[in-house]
C-alpha cells in the first residue's frame, strides 16, 4: 500500500513539474535506449549516406546527357592574311585580245599579286547542342557496382555493434536499479523491525527488565541501518541517473521499473546458458568478415584498372552566323547549319610507372592484416567466453550459497526473537542475529547483481545478447 502511495505522489509531483513518468520493462528500456541513442542515430544516418553514395555510383553507369549554348558578338572580327590577285581577270582579257591605249596586247604578265586581310567569321554567332555519353565499361565503376551491398553491410555492421553496446549498458544499469530497489525494501522492513524492537525494549527498560547497555547497542544497530538506508537511497539515485543516460532521456523524467526479480527464473536461465560458440553470432566477427570482402574487392578494382575504359557518345550542334553583307539561298543575313557526330572512345592505360602494381601489393597486405585481426578476434572471443562461462558458474554458486546464508540468518533471527520474547534469550543475541541478517542480505543482493551481470556478459560472449 505504501509503495502505491509513493508512486502516486511521484506521478502528481511529476505532472506538476512537467516531467514525464516512464514505466519500463527491461525490453522496453532496451528499445527506448536504441531509439534515443545518438551514436546509433548517427550510424543509421551513415547507412543512408552510404545508400545515397551507392546510388551515385549507379548513376555514373547510366546515360549522361548535357546541353550547352553560346552567343557571341565580335566587336572586332578576327582576320587572317589571305593571298589576293587579279590574275583571272587578265586571263579573260588576254583570251579576248583586249589591248591597252597604246595598242599593246594585255596578257597575264600584267597581273598583280598581293596579300589582304580576310575574315571568315561573322560578327554575331550562336551555337547550341546536346550531347549523350554512355559508359560501356570502366573498371572502378564496375567493381564499385559489385561492392554496393557489401559496403552497406559494413555500415549496418557498425550499427549492430553499437546496438549491442547499448543493450549491454542498459541491462546492467536496469538490474543495478532493480536490485538496489529490492534491497531498499528489505532495509525499510529491517528498520521497521528494529524500531518496533526499540519501542519494546524501551518499555522493558522502564520496567527494569533491560539494561541501558542493551538499549545503546540497539540504538547503534538502528543508526547503522538508517545510514545504510541513506547509502542505498543515494545509490539508487545514482543508478537511476546512469540508466536515464543510457536510455537517452531527460534526467528530470521519472522511471518506474516494471520487471520483478525472480531468482528461481535467473538460476534456471543460467543452467540453460551453456552453449557452443558460433563466431558468426558476434557482430564484431561479422563486421570483420565484411571488411575482408571489401578488401578483396579493392584488390580486384586495382587489378581491373589495367583494362581500358570504353564509352559511346553522340553530339548534335546547331550553329549560326549573322553578317549583313551576304545572303545564302535567300536566308537573309543569317547563315545556320547542323553538325552531328557519333563515336566510341577507348582509353587504355599503358604504363604508369608501377603505381597499380604497388597499389595491388598494398591492398594484399591490408587483406593479410584483416585476416590477422579475424584470428585475433577469434582468440579474444574464446577468452571472453571462457571467462564469462566461469564467472557465470561462480556467480550461480555464490548466489545459491548467499541465498542459503540469508535464509539461515533469517531463520536464526526468527528463533532468537521468539526466545527473547519468551524471556529465554537476551537482547544482545537479537541485535547480533539482526546484524548477521543485514550482512547476509547485503551479500545476497551483491551476489544477485553479480549473477545478472554475469548472465549479460555470457550472453554477449556467445552473441545472444
Amino acid at each position: 500500500m505504501r509503495s502505491y502511495l509513493i508512486i502516486l505522489c511521484a506521478l502528481i509531483a511529476s505532472n506538476l513539474l512537467g516531467q514525464q513518468i516512464r514505466k519500463l520493462s527491461l525490453n522496453e528500456a532496451v528499445e527506448t535506449a536504441i531509439k534515443n541513442a545518438v551514436e546509433i542515430q548517427n550510424l543509421k544516418l551513415d547507412e543512408e549516406i552510404q545508400l545515397a553514395q551507392n546510388n551515385e555510383i549507379k548513376a555514373t553507369a547510366l546515360p549522361q546527357i548535357s546541353a550547352d549554348g553560346q552567343l557571341t558578338y565580335y566587336t572586332n572580327v578576327p582576320q587572317i592574311p589571305f593571298p589576293a590577285s587579279d590574275f583571272s581577270i587578265y586571263q579573260v582579257l588576254e583570251r579576248e585580245g583586249v589591248r591597252d591605249n597604246n595598242g599593246n596586247a594585255i596578257n597575264t604578265g600584267n597581273a598583280s599579286f598581293g596579300i589582304q586581310a580576310v575574315s571568315f567569321i561573322a560578327p554575331l554567332n550562336y551555337q547550341y547542342g546536346v550531347g549523350v555519353q554512355q559508359l560501356l565499361f570502366q573498371p572502378d565503376v564496375f567493381v564499385a557496382l559489385k561492392a554496393r551491398q557489401t559496403v552497406l553491410d559494413f555500415a549496418s555492421g557498425n550499427t549492430e555493434i553499437a546496438v549491442e553496446k547499448v543493450k549491454e549498458a542498459v541491462q546492467k544499469a536496469y538490474y543495478s536499479v532493480l536490485v538496489a530497489q529490492n534491497q531498499q525494501l528489505v532495509l525499510n522492513a529491517t528498520r521497521q523491525r528494529l524500531e518496533k524492537l526499540s519501542f519494546e525494549m524501551s518499555q522493558m527498560y522502564k520496567n527494569g527488565f533491560v539494561e541501558k547497555l542493551d538499549m545503546d547497542k540497539l540504538s547503534v544497530t538502528l543508526n547503522n541501518t538508517k545510514t545504510a538506508q541513506n547509502q542505498i537511497n543515494n545509490g539508487i539515485a545514482i543508478n537511476l541517473a546512469v540508466l536515464k543516460n543510457a536510455l537517452g532521456i531527460s534526467q528530470k523524467d521519472s522511471i518506474v521499473l516494471t520487471d520483478l526479480l525472480d531468482v528461481n527464473a535467473l538460476q534456471a536461465d543460467i543452467i540453460k546458458l551453456d552453449q557452443e560458440i558460433n563466431y558468426d553470432n558476434r557482430s564484431e566477427f561479422r563486421l570483420l568478415g565484411t571488411a575482408k570482402r571489401l578488401q578483396e574487392l579493392e584488390i580486384k578494382r586495382f587489378k581491373m584498372s589495367y583494362f581500358p575504359t570504353v564509352a559511346a557518345f553522340y553530339q548534335f550542334q546547331r550553329s549560326g552566323q549573322r553578317n549583313d553583307i551576304y545572303d545564302v539561298n535567300g536566308s537573309g543575313s543569317w547563315f545556320a547549319f547542323n553538325t552531328g557526330l557519333v563515336g566510341l572512345s577507348i582509353k587504355q592505360p599503358i604504363y604508369d610507372g608501377g603505381q597499380k602494381k604497388y597499389k595491388i601489393k598494398q591492398a594484399k597486405l591490408k587483406l593479410q592484416k584483416v585476416d590477422n585481426n579475424i584470428i585475433q578476434l577469434s582468440r579474444f572471443i574464446d577468452l571472453e567466453n571462457n571467462i564469462a562461462k566461469n564467472s557465470l558458474m561462480n556467480a550461480a554458486l555464490n548466489l545459491e550459497v548467499q541465498k542459503r546464508n540469508m535464509e539461515l540468518a533469517e531463520s536464526v533471527f526468527t528463533s532468537t526473537t521468539k526466545k527473547y520474547q519468551s524471556g529465554l534469550g537476551s537482547s544482545f543475541e537479537v541485535i547480533q542475529t539482526d546484524t548477521e541478517v543485514q550482512r547476509a542480505l547485503g551479500s545476497y543482493f551483491q551476489a544477485l547483481y553479480d549473477a545478472y551481470v554475469a548472465k549479460v556478459n555470457y550472453l554477449k560472449s556467445i552473441g545472444k545478447l
